[in-house]
């Protein structure tokens, strides 16, 4: 550690935190690099602390609590990787993974991460049950910010992103990284996803810090402007689902190349593109048109592929949103989790219809809002 990592970290606190986040369109495409996807950020947060540790010289070198394990767990850094050494990590392994990949680009710069405690807490959740809003993307984001400020490295949005995306492709390579770009830059964006193998060779190649700065084939994240007159209004099914298994099951029946994922692509790519110009025009009718369309490529997906995207309730929350006028769809991969909906900001009455509706069909309006894009995070990558 140098002189200046140590008296940055002697007795301070870093608290970072980021937001959830919600696909609006684009999904299952967006997993194969280049291609476009929509998502929002929402205003439910994960928060990360890291403070110096005041109480056991000998002890682990780093301390994990979490809201989501029964007990903290402990870590030991061994040839720049942590190892258990006692506690409930079973969960923690995006935390772990940010902290190494922000402990390797400290070594490329001649410092190393001190002792810390690390706390998360997080309203992604409901009693241990998750919505759907991205925590593993939350998490990966606010952890590599709260340790890097913990040792003096302030990050930009670009580097948010791209420390996380780097640590999470670790633990699951085939993810898009879509909740990531979302939590780092905040409000509402376009994004395409960079190879992720790629991305991971690089970082071996050329280290950590280098690949921050390099240029990432066929990623893109462009920020774009909230639609002028509708509601964003979200519906939880009650339903968690394993994103990483539809996902997997996508690849597995509808492998690339095959007609139903091909036409899909194709035709996901072309609404994404006129539902991000629809909004940068403010152009409501035409964004409800698109997400309407987005609705049914998603269902003649997997009706070709069987993958069970629309639950019972999923096709509830979608019908009782289009009778009063709006567009609504699975947010995600589907199969549970969350569904949204786009309505007519000014039409209070059919709102609270609609709501109702969810209710009686066992779907839970989620009191979320789009979360605004928080200052210097408005930078392209």
């Amino acid at each position: 550690m140098t002189a200046t990592a140590a008296g940055l970290s002697a007795g301070r606190t870093v608290v970072r935190r980021a937001p959830g986040k919600l696909f609006v369109a684009g999904e299952y495409a967006v997993v194969e690099p280049g291609n476009p996807a929509i998502l929002v950020a929402v205003d439910r947060y994960l928060t990360v602390t890291v403070t110096a540790p005041q109480d056991r010289p000998g002890g682990p070198d780093v301390r994990i609590r979490s809201d989501l394990t029964a007990r903290p767990a402990g870590w030991r850094w061994r040839e720049g990787r942590l190892v258990p050494c006692g506690g409930d990590g079973g969960a923690l392994a995006y935390v772990v993974s940010a902290i190494e990949t922000v402990g390797a680009l400290l070594a490329e710069r001649g410092m190393s991460l001190p002792r810390a405690d690390i706390a998360v807490s997080s309203r992604l959740h409901e009693g241990g049950r998750k919505y759907g809003l991205g925590s593993s993307g939350a998490v990966t984001v606010a952890a590599v910010d709260a340790v890097a400020g913990f040792c003096g490295v302030e990050l930009s949005a670009g580097e948010r992103y791209r420390l996380a995306m780097l640590a999470g492709a670790r633990v699951d390579p085939k993810g898009s990284g879509g909740d990531l770009a979302a939590s780092a830059w905040g409000g509402w964006i376009l994004y395409r996803a960079p190879d992720r193998d790629f991305v991971l060779d690089l970082a071996r190649r050329v280290g950590v810090g280098r690949a921050l700065a390099a240029p990432w084939p066929g990623h893109t994240v462009r920020p774009l402007p909230a639609p002028a007159g509708l509601r964003l209004e979200v519906g939880w099914t009650g339903e968690p689902v394993s994103t990483a298994s539809l996902v997997a099951g996508l690849h597995h029946r509808g492998r690339p190349g095959s007609t139903a994922r091909g036409r899909y692509t194709t035709a996901s790519n072309q609404l994404v593109e006129a539902a991000a110009a629809a909004l940068e025009r403010g152009d409501d009718a035409g964004l409800l048109e698109q997400i309407r369309t987005a609705r049914r490529e998603l269902a003649r997906l997997d009706e070709a592929v069987g993958l069970g995207i629309f639950t019972d309730r999923l096709t509830r929350l979608c019908e009782a949103a289009e009778a009063a006028g709006g567009a609504a769809k699975p947010s995600g991969a589907g199969g549970g989790d969350c569904g949204i909906a786009l309505l007519d900001a000014a039409a209070d009455r059919h709102i609270c219809q609609v709501r109702r509706q969810w209710n009686a069909a066992g779907v839970h309006p989620l009191p979320v809002r789009p979360a605004a894009r928080e200052p210097g995070r408005n930078r392209h990558t």
